[in-house]
């Protein structure tokens, strides 16, 4: 073997012994890590929130408010233009107009002119009367004497009997006059005036839907739609976040979950606020089949799911905020957590 063949098989070998010792590494690095599992578990901080929306659709007016800013309960939060809504009261109130007018005019008497009209003809059938059966009377006397014919006395009652009838007929004219409608009638026009109202009220309803305002105190987390812009019922138009309910979310593995019973309290890290809260294990979640799980089934055992853990801070956190990572020991209940 020459020189040159010599110095090409040390570099050969110089090369291999090169790529051995990095497999080597490679592979007592991934030992390492991989077969090392890490002793916190991360999270992060929530907030409850709820939605802003309005039950009409409408053109954004005016918003009082931007994103960030806090709101107390019953402030005004943004204006919508809604033409619709405000032409259909018009018109409902109109309507509940006219019910009441019936219903009222239901409920009164008759107008003085009419009262006397019907009180006069009654009158003059009264008089009529008196004078019929006065003439009968005459007449009777007559025939009795033989004076007049049996056909003049039976005019003179068929008479007497028109008349009285006629009497009869005016006063209840006068009567109903001086009554007013009938109670059905009456009933009709009430009916009416409260179906006017539940109209009105209803578009009311409407119109207040155009003015929103905050139910509960809170932080105006988003806001979707711009000035001038047109939404429609029940769109969301912004996210207001309750700060004072905000809580952690943990996912945790399954054969963790023994340190993270409902109810325990443990300790944490926040790094946004750079301290450490006190947590209380309110509620265990299963994520689901889409979530992170680890298959240990090759070597003989069983799948392992991921769970979320809920937990409340114990007393309220100053500057913690929805979003920031919370770190958490495993074994959070077996003792202080140290950052």
């Amino acid at each position: 073997m020459d020189k040159k063949q010599t110095l090409q098989h040390r570099s050969a070998m110089y090369t291999l012994g090169i790529v051995a010792m990095a497999i080597l590494l490679v592979a007592l690095m991934g030992m390492m890590f991989l077969g090392h599992e890490s002793d916190y578990i991360e999270g992060q901080a929530e907030a409850d929130e709820y939605r802003v929306s309005s039950k009409v659709p409408g053109r954004i007016r005016k918003y009082y408010v931007s994103e960030g800013d806090w709101v107390k309960r019953g402030d005004t939060l943004v204006t919508l233009e809604a033409p619709d809504v405000e032409a259909k009261y018009v018109q409902v109130e109109a309507i509940r107009t006219a019910a009441e007018a019936l219903n009222e005019k239901s409920h009164s008497p008759a107008r003085i002119e009419v009262l006397q009209s019907a009180y006069e003809m009654w009158q003059k059938a009264v008089a009529g009367v008196d004078i019929a059966r006065k003439t009968f009377e005459r007449v009777e006397r007559l025939y009795t004497e033989g004076v007049t014919t049996a056909q003049q006395r039976d005019e003179a009652q068929a008479n007497l009997n028109a008349m009285t009838a006629t009497e009869k007929a005016a006063r209840w004219q006068y009567e109903m006059a001086r009554r007013g409608a009938q109670v059905e009638d009456k009933e009709i026009t009430a009916a009416q005036v409260q179906e006017a109202e539940g109209g009105v009220s209803e578009v009311a309803s409407y119109i207040d839907e155009t003015t929103l305002t905050a139910p509960m105190d809170g932080q105006v987390s988003d806001i979707f739609p711009l000035q001038g812009e047109l939404v429609g019922s029940g769109a969301p138009i912004m996210n207001i976040t309750l700060m004072d309910r905000l809580w952690v979310s943990l996912n945790v593995r399954e054969d963790h979950l023994i340190f993270f019973p409902v109810g325990e309290i443990f300790t944490a890290y926040a790094p946004g606020i750079d301290r450490e809260v006190t947590l209380q294990v309110t509620r265990l979640k299963d994520r689901g089949t889409y979530a992170a799980w680890k298959a240990t089934k090759v070597t003989g055992q069983y799948d392992l799911k991921t769970f979320e853990v809920k937990a409340i801070p114990t007393t309220p956190v100053k500057g913690l905020c929805p979003g920031m990572s919370v770190v958490v020991k495993k074994e959070a209940g077996k003792g202080s957590f140290e950052p």
